[in-house]
C-alpha cells in the first residue's frame, strides 16, 4: 500500500540521520527486508503500519510499531515503541525499567477475581474463532480489532484480560508489544504455554500467543484454551 510506503519512507528518514552521525545498525522492515548501516546488532524492527488492512478500510485503529534488539531473539529484545496513527497514543518500554503510555507508567489494577476471564481480544483470522472456541466460551465479551500490536499493548494495561492469536503469526509483529506487556507486568506464552524468548524476530518465524496483564488470569485463559481443543 501506498500508505506503508509512504511511512515507511519517513522512519527511513530518521534512521539514515542516525547512521549519518555515526551511528552502526541494521534495519528490518516488512516492506524493504533487510538493510545494513555498518553492523549487524543492534538491530531496529519496523512495521510501518501495523493493521494495514484496517487503514486500507478507513478503520481507524493501526500503528507504527518499532523494536530495538541487540541479539536475534525475543529475549534479545532492548526496546520497544508502539505508535497509534489515528490518535497520536504512545506505548513504549525499556528492558529491566518499565513500560510507558503516554509518557506515564502502566499502572494495571488487579482484577476484582482473579480466575474470570471477562473481555479478550483476538487475532483478526476467521480460524481464531474456531481454535481459541474454549477461550471464547469461557469469557463474557470478544474484540477483534486488526493491530496486534496495539492490542497487546492495550493488553499490557489492562484493557483485555487476555489476547490471544491461536493460529501461528510473526513473531516480528509482537516483538515490541510483548516487551511493553512483560515491563508492565504481563506475562505471555504460545498457546500451550511454552515460553517465547528463544524465537528468532525475523520476518518467517511464527508462533502462537497468549497473553495477559497478569499471571492469574494467563493460568485461567490458557486453562480455559486448552479445554476447547
Amino acid at each position: 500500500m501506498e500508505f506503508d510506503r509512504a511511512a515507511e519512507a519517513v522512519v527511513f528518514g530518521r534512521l539514515e540521520a542516525a547512521a549519518d552521525d555515526g551511528e552502526l545498525f541494521s534495519v528490518l522492515s516488512e516492506e524493504i527486508g533487510l538493510r545494513s548501516f555498518g553492523a549487524d546488532f543492534p538491530l531496529v524492527l519496523v512495521d510501518p503500519v501495523d493493521g494495514s488492512l484496517n487503514a486500507k478500510q478507513g478503520l481507524p485503529f493501526f500503528g507504527l510499531m518499532l523494536t530495538l534488539l541487540d541479539g536475534p531473539t525475543v529475549a534479545d529484545t532492548v526496546a520497544g515503541f508502539v505508535l497509534n496513527l489515528v490518535n497520536g497514543e504512545e506505548w513504549k518500554a525499556i528492558r529491566k525499567q518499565g513500560a510507558w503510555r503516554d509518557g506515564e507508567p502502566i499502572d494495571v489494577q488487579p482484577p476484582e477475581d482473579p480466575g474470570r476471564i471477562g473481555l479478550i481480544a483476538l487475532e483478526s483470522n476467521p480460524r481464531s474463532l474456531a481454535a481459541a472456541q474454549g477461550l471464547v466460551a469461557s469469557s463474557s465479551r470478544v474484540r477483534i480489532l486488526g493491530s496486534m500490536a496495539l492490542s497487546v499493548a492495550h493488553t499490557a494495561a489492562g484493557a483485555f484480560d487476555a489476547f490471544c492469536a491461536p493460529v501461528p503469526m510473526r513473531v516480528f509483529d509482537m516483538s515490541a508489544s510483548l516487551l511493553i506487556l512483560a515491563e508492565a507486568g504481563g506475562t505471555a506464552t504460545d498457546a500451550k504455554g511454552g515460553a517465547l524468548g528463544g524465537l528468532t524476530c525475523n520476518l518467517e518465524t511464527r508462533t502462537t500467543l497468549l497473553c495477559s496483564p497478569n499471571a492469574d488470569l494467563h493460568a485461567a485463559a490458557l486453562k480455559a484454551l486448552a479445554a476447547g481443543r
